[in-house]
């Protein structure tokens, strides 16, 4: 990651590349989760990229003019919008004859912001080289660009800051056809424009997961849970029960019975405390849970999940207990928050929870976000006066009566100056699932042992194994290779190295797994099974005893006629989100079927966890014998089988009589499924009354009507009062804080549909529903359109942020409006 200025080398001149306009264009799912940390640090991120945040993704909606990016790159359609409004608008400059001759370049130009190799065609992720404020283009292209539309070099620029900047520049290598290709051209002939888009190689199955029969391990697969929203998690109770526990990012954790089915009330419901969004590749969340090792007595679980204290974005460990009158839920009431770390960016949050064989609470915190560890001199990682970037080691046992938790006393920095006494290991950049070896059954070999995936950043994934005070190497290196070259060479780094590593042709984001050690499958044993979320790669290695080393070997699935038995299957979701064992051993894998957030998840597409099994076998797996009923002593929660839609059941348990102090109650959420005429009954009663709103609502005037409260006429329905300029929140998902903004005018309801709607026109819709501010607004129908039966009402809205009604704000006359309901706004509360 560079610096807030990036050089241009035609000129040798610095330039300020982080400019308003660039923030104003930036993606909006992207722009809110930086713009504090822009404020705050001086470190830059405003390269047209998404590999530092997320990996590329699918678009919810096909890009209308990046056409090229539409199935797999980095902008949404928000994006893709703003920048063919950046072309138009360039574009005015020219006559018919210079459109048709220079828009194709242009066109292109622009759209490599959405490639999914935008990071380096704008040579933006490595640490030792200048970002480009334009795409690298091929010479070839270049040269054919120079000669037909080299003027337009100007207008390009123009957005990227003050246009007299570049007057100097362009007017000197827009004549000069070495130089101007000195400027634009990329050197790397694979990743330049446009060969990176005829590169066969690069873009075989793009975004799809690829199988390669040839030496592969080949597997068949079971499903065992469905329907889920973005899994990121699965844990055993180890407890005889062979229950199994699966957390949603979203905050959710359910619990499946060993016949498969699923208690239908969940374990833990942290969905009002949890910090996430709707947008694809968000990191934060419900990231996972890992209960005491001697949970049956003991009756603790600890959770990490991402929290908003007065709008500074945390890292929350906390302690629950299990409920005294029920075994399949925790008491929320009885939350205790174990640790807290301030969480600079929004992105490498880390996320794992574990046990180790000596009893204490292994905790894995990613670098503080963004790329490259840009903090401080050597980057947190290296950093031991900071928790993040860090393998930490507490003891949470005996806590009831003191802190919630004590230093175990061979913690390898406890008592060293200016090192934090609960790091393990340190130099790591944001380790994703990490598991602890059984060792042989027989042998024992290998027990104890802690593997983790640590995402990579621009070149290589690696698989670790942690040792008690090592330092693994981020930001002086990653994988085997430098990445920081000075603090490569420091002869103090003393780092150490991966039993693993593989570049980002194989895949882009490592998702650690675990080494298999069950009975049923012998031929698999001391074999460590993972994968790759965004290529959807299944990996395996396997070690060599004699020389430590680990061969690598892809895992395929099995042929149709090798997987035909009974609830055996050859095919799976791409995204690979976390790898678990139950208490048979059995390894299982989390899939999502749409991209999603960790490294991360939408909201609403089908998710499952298959079980692994190999294809050597030629007959149908015997399965363990199933355990004892559950207990029924102290519970009394209903069961439900697992593919049954979660609307269709019933929530038999009585709701206990307290919540966690951090849930606030919000008001309930309107099923968007409804017409409105059922809406409108179900929430202001079964009659309506028509009024018209005063005259001499126009743009730039306030309302005149007079009256109490907000000064709008007042309508009674159904036994309510509902006041003119009421609004409210449609949701798809059903979600109370967030949906299409709808405003009460004239007995019905209608939407408000433009593009100058802002935060602050945001937060006067949110402050009328109970809510303090509205952490996002989304245009352009991003939280769902309304059908044609619903009208129009306001358009052109431009508030202050303090007025009672969107009516008060400067607007269009109600009913007056240029737009569609494709471009209805939507807002996210909080």
């Amino acid at each position: 990651m560079k610096s807030n200025f990036t050089e241009l080398s035609a000129e040798k001149m610095t330039l300020p590349i982080c400019t308003r306009n660039q923030l104003h264009n930036f993606p909006a799912r992207l722009l809110l989760t930086m713009l504090l940390l822009l404020i705050q640090v001086r470190w830059g991120g405003c390269h047209p990229q998404c590999l530092d945040y997320k990996p590329p993704f699918e678009p919810r909606q096909p890009l209308l003019f990046c056409k090229n990016y539409s199935k797999f790159g980095c902008c949404d359609e928000e994006r893709d919008y703003q920048l063919s409004v950046r072309f138009y608008t360039i574009m005015e400059n020219f006559d018919h004859s210079g459109y048709v001759t220079c828009g194709n370049y242009i066109r292109n130009i622009l759209c490599q912001e959405c490639s999914p190799y935008a990071a380096h065609l704008y040579d933006a992720e490595d640490a030792n080289t200048p970002m480009r404020v334009l795409p690298g283009l091929c010479g070839d292209y270049c040269h054919g660009y120079w000669h037909q539309c080299r003027y337009t070099l100007s207008l390009l620029l123009e957005d990227l800051g003050n246009p007299g900047q570049f007057t100097n520049l362009t007017a000197t290598i827009e004549e000069d056809q070495r130089r101007f290709c000195e400027f634009l051209e990329l050197k790397d002939v694979q990743y330049c424009y446009p060969n990176v888009l005829t590169n066969t190689e690069l873009n075989a199955n793009l975004g799809l997961v690829q199988e390669d029969s040839e030496g592969c391990l080949e597997l068949c697969l079971q499903e065992v849970a469905n329907g889920l929203r973005n899994p990121v998690a699965m844990i055993h109770a180890d407890d005889g029960t062979h229950r199994f526990f699966v957390a949603e990012q979203l905050g959710y954790v359910w619990v499946y019975l060993a016949n498969g089915s699923r208690i239908d009330r969940p374990f833990l419901n942290l969905t009002r405390a949890v910090l996430t969004s709707p947008w694809a590749g968000d990191e934060r969340g419900f990231l996972c849970m890992a209960l005491h090792p001697r949970f049956t007595t003991v009756r603790k679980a600890y959770v990490y999940y991402s929290v908003s204290v007065k709008k500074e974005e945390r890292i929350r460990i906390s302690e629950f207990t299990l409920s005294t009158y029920d075994d399949n839920q925790l008491d929320h009431s009885s939350e205790r928050t174990i640790l807290e770390v301030v969480q600079p960016a929004s992105n490498h949050n880390g996320g794992q929870l574990l046990f180790g064989h000596d009893g204490y609470l292994y905790i894995f915190i990613g670098d503080g976000g963004r790329a490259g560890d840009p903090f401080g001199k050597f980057g947190n990682s290296q950093n031991k006066s900071t928790l993040l970037g860090k393998v930490l080691r507490v003891d949470v046992n005996n806590n009831d009566d003191g802190a919630p938790y004590s230093i175990p006393s061979d913690n390898p920095f406890l008592g060293e100056k200016e090192s934090l006494p609960e790091i393990y290991a340190y130099g790591v950049r944001n380790m994703w699932r990490c598991s602890i070896d059984r060792g042989d059954p027989e042998t024992g070999f290998g027990r104890g042992r802690m593997f983790c995936g640590d995402v990579g950043q621009n070149k290589f994934e690696e698989v670790d194994l942690i040792f008690k005070g090592g330092n693994y190497g981020w930001r002086a290196k990653e994988g085997f290779n430098c990445y920081d070259r000075k603090l490569c060479r420091n002869s103090s780094l003393d780092d150490i190295l991966p039993i693993f590593a593989y570049p980002h042709k194989l895949g882009k984001s490592v998702t650690g797994g675990y080494i298999y050690r069950g009975c049923q499958m012998p031929n698999l044993n001391g074999l460590y099974i993972f994968g790759d979320f965004m290529s959807g790669r299944l990996m395996s290695l396997k070690e060599d005893v004699a020389t430590g080393e680990w061969q690598y070997n892809e895992i395929c699935m099995g042929r149709d006629k090798t997987c035909r038995f009974p609830k055996l299957i050859n095919s799976y979701y791409k995204y690979i989100i976390s790898f678990a064992e139950d208490e048979a051993g059995y390894r299982s894998a989390v899939h999502t079927a749409a991209f999603s957030g960790i490294q991360t998840p939408t909201t609403t597409s089908t998710r499952k966890h298959v079980r692994l099994h190999p294809t050597t076998i030629s007959r149908p797996l015997p399965f363990p014998q199933p355990p004892p009923p559950l207990s029924t002593k102290k519970t009394y929660t209903s069961l439900t089988t697992a593919h049954f839609p979660e609307h269709q059941r019933r929530f038999t348990t009585p709701r206990p009589p307290y919540w966690p102090t951090t849930f606030k109650p919000q008001r309930p959420p309107i099923n968007a499924t409804q017409t409105k005429t059922q809406q409108e009954k179900l929430i202001f009663g079964d009659k309506t009354r028509n009024t018209e709103e005063g005259d001499g609502n126009q743009v730039n005037k306030r309302p005149t009507v007079g009256g109490r409260g907000y000064g709008f006429k007042r309508v009674r329905t159904g036994g309510r009062r509902l006041r003119v300029g009421s609004v409210r929140l449609v949701s798809t998902d059903g979600l109370s804080d967030r949906g299409r903004v709808e405003i009460f005018i004239r007995g019905e309801w209608g939407t408000v549909c433009d593009d100058l709607f802002t935060t602050k026109a945001g937060t006067v819709v949110c402050r009328q529903l109970g809510f303090r501010t509205a952490l996002a607004v989304m245009k352009r129908a991003g939280l769902g359109q309304a059908d044609r039966s619903v009208r129009i009402f306001l358009d052109d809205v431009e508030c202050e942020g303090g007025e009672r009604s969107l009516l008060e704000c400067k607007r269009s006359r109600v009913g007056k409006h240029n737009c569609s309901h494709s471009e209805d706004v939507g807002v996210i509360c909080g």
